[in-house]
């Protein structure tokens, strides 16, 4: 057979599939220049002998390939004798798709909706208002289910225990109550001792306790405290800020995380109350904090993929229900050091690493206050909303900005994001939530509907649902 020497011949390259861990999945391959993305990824299945097809992302010195290698590369710095790296990173298997409709629109507080937050395991949901109740809404019929009265001020914060089987509030007065979802009765006496509001709550993480029985709670008296929940004391203070703190973060690995208007960070060990760590750089107020590993300790043993006819009462094997929730954080933090990124009234947010006292880096570009930030489900990207009327997103690994999601006319105050790490979702003072496409780095949906300023929203964690509430005292149960 004659070969026509006119017949161009494909190219070829040299190169290895990489992890985003440096792992290689085989030895070097020699591939056409122009394959594709699809065909990478079944090659890459191929090799890590993938029992059913995971989907991928792929990319070569930062640069995403989203046709093919030679659209991606130069050609001309290609070199035959040089081996390519490919860095894959699997995505989610299960998808969650954009909410596209209200479902629900949900009177009741007689003031607005202040805070909102689904449960770990996505059966319940509550809201804090500043009528001094706590109210919990039965997602089957998307109707109030109780209304949780006693506190004396503005309920400012509320917050689940890792097992979904108990929720905290706080108020203006300094006080916590702790409530059963199943009954929308009060567990135990008040928990007081804060002398001024209280801003902020964070549960010990289920991996530590499968008890959920100590809570830590910060606010404008400057103090952080810990509390044991089942006797209703409080085991530790925490002083060491010179004015209130914006945020607390129980990390899996013990240590207790606070931000202040003093401009600093603080790292805690929450055992004993040891303050290991001063973090400081911002040049203003820290406004709210965000750990790599906040979504699997809030979701703790109740992965989104998993049968919601698991009951968790008390039969439950809590030692299996632990075990799983510890593989979850190991495999999010494999060497128990977190990391995790502050957002500040200085128009920036500064990426740190729990061992080292410097950032890692500086993250500029907002040009106003950022008010909220959050790592994504798989902890690959962190989306951050400023009073600019953007939200930001960064690369979680380094902090490298990508890409600025212009669309809200006002502030935006909060952001949140779907299971799947595909979506986030915003919430803003112009009354509109809106959701974003990552990959396409693009709006999806526009959600208007609120009469009046959002100010809080939060996607279940199963990626069934969006709750949002704000200034006209309603909630909003949103769906696809």
């Amino acid at each position: 057979m004659e070969v026509d020497e006119n017949e161009p011949t494909t190219q070829t390259v040299q190169a290895r599939f990489v992890s985003d861990v440096g792992e290689e999945a085989g030895p070097p391959l020699a591939l056409p220049i122009n394959v594709t993305k699809e065909q990478l990824e079944l090659i890459c299945n191929a090799l890590l002998k993938n029992e059913k097809q995971t989907p991928y992302l792929f990319f070569v010195n930062d640069e995403e390939i989203k046709q093919s290698i030679d659209q991606t590369v130069d050609q001309k710095r290609l070199n035959a004798e040089d081996v390519l790296d490919i860095v894959y990173q699997p995505q989610a298997v299960f998808r969650v798709r954009a909410v596209s409709r209200c479902t629900s629109t949900m009177p009741g507080h007689a003031e607005a909706v202040v805070s909102l937050a689904f449960s770990p395991n996505s059966i319940h949901l509550a809201s804090g208002s500043g009528d001094k109740t706590l109210r919990l809404w039965d997602l089957n019929t998307e109707t109030p289910h109780f209304t949780c009265t006693g506190h004396r001020q503005w309920v400012m914060c509320v917050a689940w225990a890792p097992d979904s089987l108990k929720i905290a509030s706080a108020c203006k007065a300094g006080e916590i109550r702790i409530w059963s979802p199943d009954t929308g009765k009060q567990l135990g006496k008040p928990l007081v001792g804060h002398k001024k509001w209280i801003s902020c709550l964070s549960w010990e993480p289920y991996h530590r306790n499968a008890d959920c029985r100590f809570l830590a709670s910060a606010g404008n008296d400057n103090d952080a405290r810990i509390w044991d929940v089942v006797l209703g004391t409080c085991v530790k203070v925490i002083a060491g800020h010179t004015a209130p703190v914006t945020a607390v973060r129980w990390g899996g690995a013990g240590l207790l995380y606070t931000s202040s208007r003093d401009r600093t960070i603080k790292m805690w060990r929450a055992e004993d109350g040891v303050l290991c760590k001063t973090f400081t750089g911002h040049a203003h107020w820290v406004n709210n904090l965000a750990l790599n590993t906040d979504y699997v300790l809030r979701t703790g043993p109740f992965h989104p993929v998993m049968d919601k006819s698991v009951v968790y009462g008390e039969g439950t094997n809590k030692d299996a229900l632990k075990q799983m929730a510890l593989e979850r954080y190991e495999k999010v933090c494999p060497n128990g050091v977190e990391s995790f990124v502050s957002c500040s009234d200085d128009f920036t947010l500064y990426l740190w690493n729990a061992n080292q006292k410097q950032f890692v880096t500086r993250m500029t570009g907002h040009q106003n206050v950022v008010n909220d930030v959050k790592y994504s489900p798989d902890v690959k990207f962190i989306a951050s909303a400023s009073f600019d009327k953007s939200i930001r997103l960064w690369r979680a690994g380094d902090g490298a900005f990508i890409s600025a999601l212009r669309g809200h006319v006002q502030a935006v105050y909060t952001v949140g994001w779907s299971a799947d790490s595909r979506l986030v979702l915003s919430g803003s003072k112009d009354s509109t939530l809106k959701v974003w496409s990552v990959k396409e780095r693009k709006l999806v949906q526009e959600l208007p509907g609120h009469a009046d300023e959002v100010y809080g929203v939060d996607w279940a964690p199963d990626g069934s649902r969006v709750a949002s509430g704000g200034k006209d005292k309603v909630l909003k149960l949103w769906a696809y």
